[in-house]
């Protein structure tokens, strides 16, 4: 490396840098070197670790959501690949089901199955075929902007024969392990989409809506009362398919008479709820009868039980008249609402349904009363003016049809929670329909115990939610009669006698004779299997269902590998279960269960070993992102913005990643980038800046890897330590999947390394203690980022990447052996460099500097004005000692203090006073409190000092930690100080720091030339000039200015000679001094707080000239003095420097062919 005069390219200022413009340029680079692949075959022959993508459907764009698990899921894998493994990573497509045949529904208008068979199902099939991958080009541009890494060329398409063969196969055995029925079942419909719903997909979309709440009398055959059940309901639209009443047979019923003489039936609990029964309580008093009501009889539910009743509508009439049309009674009524009789309707409720088949009032397996069509319509027997209107729309006419028979009690509207399809957005109904069904009932004391072998990040999801959704887990509908999916690989005969159930496209093609190509319905659906029965039996032909597309994600695992039929030991021995998947919170109702359901199953194992689950992304209102309202930035226009690191830092760095929703904030997004990524980067520029410097002064290349030995300096050991930490704790985080800890840890640690490191060794850096002690600096700023970008490669991959292209340069391959940061290992902690003491320390140090500066703001004294001393009081001596020792110049520098002082004695400038922690200790003692809280108080000063050092102590008989007891310090004035001469405030820990605040002409004069430093360095950045840029700088006293001023200057410069030159890297000269061929760059007129005032001119260095010995050493002859002079001043002034040293301080001129020689402080000067 030595004699390669540049190794670090130049970088740009922050402010120009653009973080989107420089993701594209990495984006390409990654393209050009095919570095995923590339990634992907060094890693070959590692440990496998397993990740499984959740595929989602490419019939819509990606949004928040999709980039935020994505996300995760990019920085899991990366990071597995850094810590020695290969990572598979396959993207996913979900091709079947309601989402795509919605879109054809809308494009080609179609309401329901008539319209599907009349267009013919092989031509819808191929309208869904031929959309199910429509923006999948526009995912694939946004995954990859992202920075996320995954296959797209070896995705995997649940559409593909070979998934579907596979899930044949799952089928397959569900079935031979009884695991599979078809039923009848009351289930959440959608009649929008013409199918039935699984009870998590119910569950994916409730919202608050008005219905109507009606009350309804049913007349009770036989009584001599005359009297009426009153039955509640949301639904009229059930009200024609009533069956029975149900009551609760433990509950009390009254019989009520009001005044018109009507006698109604209700729970003695709801007696309020009927229209002006019971006066309303008011002001505690007990409810009582309204004037005109009386209670005429009170019973149990149990003796209401078989009293039959007139019915509402007579459509069912005839066929239920034996059976039907009478109470019932079941503990599920409830008195918490309604009328405590609840009218059943079996095919429109699990619990109705339920009711009357233990009641006799229908049978298992017969048809029931269900006059409503797959689109949701009455259709017969139900007669006008309901058939053919939606149910939810003739609401309105069922109850002005019920209000003129006189039998409506009370209609209101009722606002509640109610389903919808997360598809079509339309309400649901529940409605009984056949379906094949999975028995998770059967294996719940298996999913239960293998859910507690996986592990959920954040871990309540996994011990409250989703073990309390598999505790009350019902079977599983699986199969939809719809179109465009897998086919349920049943053929059954007519009579249902003969079932047979195919496992494979082998088996169908032996069992047809037909050779396949693709098992969609619109080819398979015409294929007859022959009869075992003989064949005088009619052929056996499929069944029309299609499975759930749930079912397809939860067949991943095995149908994304094509198992069994391929890939089998390899996938039994390798790539099941997998290490790793993430989805967000909805997905435990839906994949997550859908997994660990059919693993269950099928292996009795979880699918997946680790999970991290994230919640849901809202609009900055906090409702939900809708197109419509455009209530949320578009993606591409923040990551176009502010580019993809920031974007994946923010949605990481928030409480989404445990399970909580996230409000998105544009804004936040913008703080990721200037109070993380400007930082960080300002950081890396200004080592960049100072290897240059360093290599132009010196004439060699910077090698991190040859400084002598380690450096003994206390920041250089603080940071590495501090590095070291940081590489522990985000290597011990990530293994345990908490990614959402890691990223305040990096901001804390880019504060720390702007704030504290680079801020503090700025002159360090800049070659104020000699080119060896730089190097130092250097060296430990270049392994800190080296470091940092290894390990932050999975969190914020194009930023590291465009930084470690450039550091890697001073590799000694040039970083040839691993051209990308992501081929790089993730860092191993230099343990030797922890220092749990060092980093303590320059902890409090900060902590005692925030405080100084607070101090100083409070009583008005700017940090420019000197102050004399400070005093640190803290309890650890150790901490006081590297105070005195090598964090003391760091303190008085920050601080702008000229003496430090330490105190580990606070009651020399403090009173303690002891205070309770009343929230914790109340929970804790109760009513002991009051006398402990007595005792703390009383606490003596020695008492405290003692509790200080201890960290307990015994009061009350109870013992109490520093968690319990909080200890104040109340400064007190010294004697011989004014209130306005000192003040103090106290920190953490029992720290206290106090200042002195009195000014004398001394410490004016120093804080003047503070204010110098900094009027120059603001000159030289008005005119562009870099750190590593080497001027000189030149005075004089303002013309004009009075003698007072001129004296002001003269003994500042005198006085902070020395601090001034290490300040600016150069001397101060007089105007007088200063060449006539000097290149001036800028001059300013300066006036500073002592009063004075001077001119100042910045100039390019340039060589100095005695004239005399000039003359001389050009033998006298001032034509040739003059050609020398010239010769020189036009030579670069840094390589003519270089020239000198390299031949000890001489140099020689050439002009027309004479030679002359010079001696460097004889001749010229190269100061």
């Amino acid at each position: 490396m030595v004699g390669r005069m540049s190794t670090l390219e130049d970088v740009i200022e922050g402010k120009d840098y653009s973080f989107p413009v420089e993701e594209e340029a990495v984006l390409e680079y990654w393209k050009e070197t095919n570095a995923f692949k590339e990634q992907l075959r060094r890693s070959e022959g590692r440990p496998e670790y397993v990740f499984y993508d959740g595929p989602p459907f490419a019939t819509g764009l990606p949004h928040y959501g999709h980039i935020l698990a994505g996300t995760i899921k990019d920085v899991v894998t990366r990071f597995a690949c850094s810590t020695g493994h290969h990572v598979t990573r396959r993207f996913g497509w979900d091709c079947h089901g309601l989402p795509v045949e919605y879109e054809i529904d809308k494009k080609l208008g179609i309401k329901g199955k008539d319209h599907v068979l009349q267009f013919g199902i092989d031509k819808y099939n191929e309208e869904c075929r031929s959309i199910v991958m429509r923006y999948s080009k526009e995912w694939e541009k946004t995954v990859k902007r992202t920075g996320r890494w995954i296959d797209f060329e070896n995705d995997y398409k649940t559409l593909d024969r070979n998934f579907m063969e596979s899930v044949w196969w799952v089928f397959h055995e569900l079935w031979q392990k009884n695991l599979v029925y078809k039923g009848f079942k009351v289930m959440p419909y959608s009649t929008a989409c013409n199918t039935p719903l699984s009870n998590f997909e119910a569950g994916l979309d409730y919202r608050d809506v008005s219905d109507p709440a009606v009350m309804i009398s049913f007349p009770i055959i036989g009584c001599s009362l005359g009297a009426s059940l009153v039955a509640w309901t949301t639904t009229p639209w059930t009200l024609p398919s009533n069956l029975a009443l149900c009551v609760n047979p433990d509950f009390s019923y009254v019989y009520a008479r009001g005044p018109e003489g009507n006698v109604f039936v209700v729970a003695e609990a709801r007696l309020s709820e009927i229209p002006g029964a019971v006066n309303k309580r008011k002001g505690g008093r007990q409810e009582s009868l309204a004037d005109g009501w009386e209670v005429v009889k009170t019973v149990l539910g149990k003796d209401l039980e078989g009293l039959r009743y007139k019915p509402m509508f007579t459509f069912f009439e005839e066929d239920k008249k034996d059976t039907a049309f009478k109470v019932c009674c079941d503990a599920y009524v409830s008195d918490e609402s309604g009328t405590g009789v609840v009218h059943q309707a079996p095919a429109y409720g699990e619990d109705d349904y339920r009711v009357c088949i233990a009641n006799g009032v229908v049978k298992k397996g017969d048809d029931l009363p269900d006059p409503v069509d797959a689109n949701g319509c009455f259709c017969h027997p139900v007669t006008e003016p309901f058939r053919g209107k939606h149910v939810k729309d003739a609401d309105k006419d069922l109850i002005a049809s019920i209000k003129n028979m006189g039998r409506l009690i009370d209609n209101s509207r009722i606002v509640h929670s109610y389903p919808y399809c997360w598809r079509s957005h339309t309400p649901l109904i529940y409605k009984a329909v056949a379906s094949y069904f999975v028995k998770v009932e059967d294996i719940k004391t298996q999913l239960l115990a293998n859910n507690k072998q996986t592990r959920w990040v954040p871990s309540y999801v996994q011990e409250k939610r989703f073990h309390n959704w598999l505790e009350n887990a019902h079977d599983w509908a699986i199969s939809r009669n719809r179109y465009w999916g897998t086919p349920i690989p049943v053929w059954c005969s007519e009579d249902g006698e003969e079932v047979r159930v195919f496992g494979s496209i082998d088996e169908l093609e032996s069992a047809t004779g037909k050779k396949l190509s693709d098992i969609h319905r619109h080819f398979i659906d015409h294929l007859e299997v022959p009869s075992r029965r003989g064949s005088e039996f009619p052929p056996l032909r499929r069944v029309e269902d299609v499975f759930d597309c749930w079912f397809e994600s939860g067949a991943m695992p095995y149908a994304q590998q094509h198992y069994p039929f391929e890939n089998k030991e390899h996938f039994e021995s390798k790539i099941f279960p997998a290490n790793f998947i993430a989805e967000g919170l909805d997905q435990t109702r839906g994949w997550f269960y859908t997994l660990m359901v059919l693993s269950t199953a099928l292996f009795d194992r979880p699918a997946f070993q680790n999970l991290v689950c994230n919640g849901l992304v809202l609009a900055a209102d906090g409702k939900k992102m809708s197109k419509s309202l455009k209530n949320y930035p578009d993606p591409n226009e923040i990551l176009d913005k502010y580019g993809a690191d920031a974007l994946r830092l923010y949605l990481i760095n928030s409480p989404v990643v445990r399970a909580e929703p996230l409000r998105f904030k544009e804004e936040g997004v913008f703080a990721v980038l200037k109070d993380l990524f400007l930082p960080w980067y300002n950081a890396y520029r200004f080592l960049v800046q100072n290897v240059k410097r360093v290599e132009l002064d010196t004439g060699q290349a910077f090698n991190p890897f040859s400084a002598n030995g380690g450096s003994k300096n206390v920041l250089d050991r603080w940071i590495a330590s501090a590095t070291a930490s940081l590489v522990l704790f985000v290597r011990d985080e990530m293994d345990n999947y908490r990614l959402y800890t890691v990223v305040p840890r990096l901001v804390s640690f880019i504060g720390q390394l702007t704030n504290i490191y680079v801020r503090y060794n700025r002159s360090r850096l800049k070659g104020k203690n000699g080119t060896e002690d730089t190097l130092h600096a250097l060296t430990a700023l270049y392994d800190v980022l080296l470091t940092l970008c290894k390990t932050m490669a999975p969190f914020t991959p194009f930023f590291v990447e465009k930084m470690y292209q450039n550091l890697r340069r001073c590799l000694p391959d040039g970083g040839e052996t691993e051209p990308s940061v992501h081929f790089c290992a993730f860092p191993e902690p230099s343990l030797d460099a922890l220092d749990c003491r060092v980093e303590t320390s320059v902890g409090r140090m900060q902590g005692i500097i925030e405080i100084g500066r607070q101090i100083r703001e409070r009583n008005n004294k700017a940090l420019k004005t000197p102050l004399k001393r400070i005093i640190v009081v803290h309890p650890d001596g150790g901490f006081l000692a590297d105070l005195q020792g090598e964090l003391q110049c760091y303190v008085t520098e920050e601080l702008n203090v000229q003496k430090l002082e330490t105190c580990s004695d606070p009651i020399k400038f403090a009173t303690l006073r002891a205070e309770p922690n009343f929230a914790l200790l109340g929970k804790r003692l109760g009513k002991e409190i009051s006398e402990v809280a007595i005792a703390v108080k009383k606490m003596s000063q020695e008492d405290l000092l003692c509790f200080q050092r201890s960290g307990s102590v015994v009061l009350c008989g109870h013992t109490l930690s520093s968690n319990d007891i909080s200890i104040k310090h109340e400064f007190r004035i010294p004697d011989g100080y004014a209130k306005n001469d000192i003040d103090a405030a106290s920190g953490d820990e029992g720290a206290m720091v106090i200042l002195e605040l009195t000014v004398d002409q001394k410490l004016l004069d120093s804080g003047a030339a503070r204010e110098l430093i900094n009027r120059l360095q603001k000159l030289r950045k008005s005119v562009g000039l870099q750190a590593s840029d080497n001027i000189f700088i030149f005075f004089e006293a303002k013309a004009g200015a009075e003698a007072h001023s001129n004296e002001a200057l003269i003994r500042m410069l005198k006085a902070d000679e020395t601090y001034l030159k290490a300040s600016l890297g150069c001397e101060l000269r007089h105007v007088s001094m200063m060449p006539t061929h000097a290149v001036k760059l800028a001059s300013d007129a300066c006036m500073l707080s002592n009063g004075a005032s001077l001119m100042v001119t910045l100039t390019l260095p340039c060589v100095f000239f005695n004239e005399r010995a000039l003359l001389l050493a050009s033998e006298n002859s001032k034509d040739l003095s003059a050609a020398v002079s010239a010769v020189m001043i036009s030579q670069d002034f840094t390589a003519m420097r270089a020239d000198t040293q390299k031949h000890n301080g001489t140099i020689t001129i050439n002009v027309d062919g004479r030679t002359v020689t010079l001696h460097e402080g004889e001749e010229f000067m190269l100061p």
